[in-house]
């Protein structure tokens, strides 16, 4: 059999060619159909059907529904930190404003001029911090009823030890040849002499004389030219054996006194600088060498800044919660607003000394005063005068915020503000699981500008560990890397 001549014109090709074309999109449909109805009909490609270009490489973030992989590098780039699960007490705070403040009769001291008199010497200048008993000033007295009851005083003794010599004459003379009589009545007179030299002591030192200076008048027999006038030494007039610093009746009324609220050691001596109580600080020098002063007259102005008050300033809304806390002895944390000594870490513990009785007028506010121990960050010395000047960490006028404590959580799950992301109304938290992390839904409890306390309904458990920063990043990363749309606002609070 003889075949014919195969006839490839264009027309028998083209028909030939609709069976084949035919043929191959149904072979292909699983490939081109599914993106065509996505095109037709606005549908989605699942996420893993659709060929990813980047499969097989490892940028660092990779997602498996609420799983999502991180790398050691995207941590470091993100600041990712850990911290394991832990059930702890936790307090809700109301913030308010608070300035530091020094101690009315406390924090401030006068020094004044005991008598009349011309300053000679200075030994300090502002600024400068000294001690309990050192000396400030010399001056040289010029009062007049101090200089006639120290010449009293001298004269006094002369004629007490004419009279104790009168007596042992006497009395070496045989008997007989004096009368007794004669003996006692010289020994009345010495005894008026001896009244009339205590009650002139006592007058030299209600004028401001030292017991030192009276004893040195008695054994030299010179009159005082010049006092020393020396730093006082804080203390609180409630301690044990303050009362017999003073007058008999006075040491009665100090048994009396309002019971103590702090305890100090005894005053030191005025002789020697006091180790006992920390540096003072000058703060105003008001004479000069030459200036002639009067009695009383103020020569400078010290102030104790070792511990000081934080004057709290609650509002109407949170008076009742702060005279909650200081009822309940709830301990204060004080957050320093500026950088006077440095960065500050907050300062806890504080104790609330009392509340006031008074709302300001204008401001509507309550103060509440708060106990707040300072300490010096910089101890410096003048190398051409020896002066020794300190800065204190804390300073009359500076700023703090006061946080005051009004409910606990007790046994709660409490994570820093940056652990937990938002989406709309959900909070997720984010659980590590070696090198992934899971998303989990959380019940946000209370929340504040640092901590969010979470319920302890088992979406987290304690000793898992969890990512405590960043958690705005994973949930960025995760939505990413689902196909969603980024929201440049998602987990942040506006």
């Amino acid at each position: 059999m003889r075949l014919g001549k195969l006839n490839l014109s264009p027309r028998w090709l083209a028909v030939a060619a609709v069976p084949v074309a035919a043929i191959a999109l149904w072979l292909s449909a699983g490939w081109w159909l599914p993106g065509l109805s996505s095109l037709a009909f606005g549908e989605e490609t699942p996420v893993g059907e659709a060929e990813d270009p980047h499969a097989g490489h490892d940028h660092g973030v990779a997602a498996a529904g609420e799983v999502i992989r991180l790398s050691d590098q995207a941590r470091g780039t993100i600041g990712l930190r850990t911290a394991t699960v832990e059930l702890t007490n936790f307090d809700r705070t109301i913030t308010v404003p608070g300035v530091v403040a020094e101690r009315p009769g406390r924090s401030n001291l006068q020094v004044s001029a005991p008598m009349t008199g011309v300053v000679t010497d200075v030994f300090a200048t502002e600024g400068q911090a000294v001690r309990p008993g050192e000396t400030l000033f010399v001056m040289r007295l010029t009062h007049e009823d101090v200089v006639q009851a120290q010449t009293d005083y001298l004269k006094t003794l002369e004629a007490l030890d004419v009279e104790e010599r009168e007596i042992d004459r006497l009395q070496n003379v045989s008997r007989g040849v004096v009368a007794g009589k004669v003996v006692l009545e010289r020994q009345y007179e010495k005894q008026k002499l001896e009244g009339l030299l205590k009650a002139q002591r006592q007058s030299l030192l209600l004028h401001g004389l030292e017991e030192s200076q009276v004893a040195r008048i008695a054994s030299d027999r010179n009159l005082v030219r010049e006092i020393r006038i020396v730093v006082p030494d804080p203390h609180d007039p409630n301690e044990d054996g303050h009362g017999e610093l003073h007058d008999p009746a006075v040491r009665e009324a100090t048994r009396t006194a309002p019971a103590r609220t702090a305890s100090l050691q005894e005053p030191a001596s005025q002789s020697q600088p006091s180790e006992s109580h920390p540096p003072l600080t000058i703060e105003r020098l008001n004479v000069h060498a030459g200036d002639a002063v009067d009695a009383n007259a103020p020569l400078a102005e010290l102030s104790d800044l070792s511990l000081l008050y934080l004057e709290g300033r609650a509002f109407e809304r949170d008076a009742a919660a702060v005279a909650a806390a200081a009822r309940e002895d709830r301990p204060v944390t004080a957050l320093p607003t500026d950088n006077l000594a440095g960065p500050s870490d907050p300062v806890t513990g504080l104790e609330i000394a009392y509340v006031a009785n008074r709302v300001g007028a204008d401001s509507r506010v309550l103060p509440f005063y708060v106990l707040l121990p300072n300490e010096i960050v910089s101890d410096g010395r003048d190398q051409a005068n020896g002066g020794r000047f300190l800065t204190w960490k804390y300073k009359p006028g500076q700023r703090m915020r006061l946080r005051v404590p009004v409910e606990t959580y007790e046994e709660a799950i409490v994570l820093p503000i940056e652990a937990v992301a938002e989406a709309g109304a959900e909070r997720f938290a984010f659980v590590e699981n070696g090198a992934t992390f899971e998303r989990r839904p959380v019940h946000v409890v209370y929340r504040d500008a640092e901590s969010v306390v979470v319920a302890d309904d088992g979406s987290l458990l304690p000793g898992e560990s969890v990512a405590v920063s960043a958690a705005h990043q994973l949930q960025m990363a995760l939505k990413n890397a689902a196909g969603g749309a980024i929201d440049p606002h998602a987990g942040h609070n506006h």
